[in-house]
């Protein structure tokens, strides 16, 4: 399952954190543990350690006064459940992790001899498969008529934009494939032709990338809204399979966000 590695490394620095906080205050908690009786309205605090239970006694009467031992017993009772929860699951989640690659399945085909491959048939598709197959698949960009300047793309590609020039050169520098304008039909709004289209690595989904180049025109900024909440009516949602980036006449497209982006959702 593509994810589920950083998911696990996610759970498992999640629940360090936990153990950071608990073990500190359990090496300073007090001795014993609290129980609590009530008869009606009338509630009484005991304070029990070991050598009570031995004896079967109910511990000692701990007055409402001392509030703050109250307190600090009843922390201790609920960090030592999550302490114990908490070394259980780290346990269990780094043996998983060490253990566990989100590309395993696919890399037992992978590791196989071109003429042992030709001879196999993959339970799953590889990515390079769907790849290679998604690549073959031809299509009609948008048409230039509106468009005078010419820029091209290392690629070879004719692109509208110096922006989008420097976005297609970092895909294509950085290796990673993708289809530029390539129509995409959005239920409830009709052809849309995001900048740039990608097969996730992750998800083997197609990720599409919009980059609204005149946020300071109202009427193309009213555009671009509209459009985005389509994309997003069409369950492609922002942060997931659409990423976005900005630009205006005053603010050029920040090339750190874009590298964060690519490392992020393409890599």
């Amino acid at each position: 399952m593509y994810g589920l590695k950083k998911l696990l490394t996610m759970e498992e620095e999640r629940l360090q954190k936990l153990k950071q906080i608990v073990d500190p205050r359990l090496d300073l908690a007090p001795e014993g543990n609290l129980r609590i009786t009530s008869s009606g309205k009338i509630v009484q605090y005991m304070r029990c350690t070991d050598e009570s239970t031995k004896s079967k006694t109910q511990g000692t009467y701990i007055k409402k006064e001392n509030k703050d031992l109250i307190l600090s017993l009843a922390q201790k009772g609920y960090d030592q459940k999550i302490k114990r929860l908490v070394d259980k699951r780290l346990k269990q989640i780094q043996a998983l992790n060490k253990d566990y690659a989100d590309t395993e399945i696919e890399a037992i085909y992978n590791r196989m001899n071109d003429k042992r491959k030709s001879l196999v048939k993959p339970v799953e598709p590889t990515y390079e498969q769907l790849l290679t197959h998604w690549k073959s698949v031809p299509y009609v960009g948008k048409d230039f008529e509106d468009v005078k300047t010419e820029i091209y793309s290392k690629k070879g590609e004719r692109v509208r934009s110096k922006s989008e020039k420097f976005l297609a050169d970092m895909f294509y520098d950085m290796g990673i494939e993708y289809k530029y304008e390539c129509p995409l039909h959005l239920k409830g709004y009709g052809i849309v032709y995001p900048d740039f289209t990608f097969l996730s690595k992750k998800t083997y989904e197609e990720i599409y990338w919009e980059h609204e180049g005149r946020m300071d025109d109202p009427e193309y900024v009213e555009k671009a809204i509209r459009k985005i909440d389509q994309y997003t009516k069409n369950n492609i949602i922002s942060g997931k399979r659409l990423i976005l980036t900005y630009e205006s006449s005053t603010y050029a497209l920040n090339t750190t966000v874009a590298e964060m982006l690519i490392k992020e959702h393409l890599l």
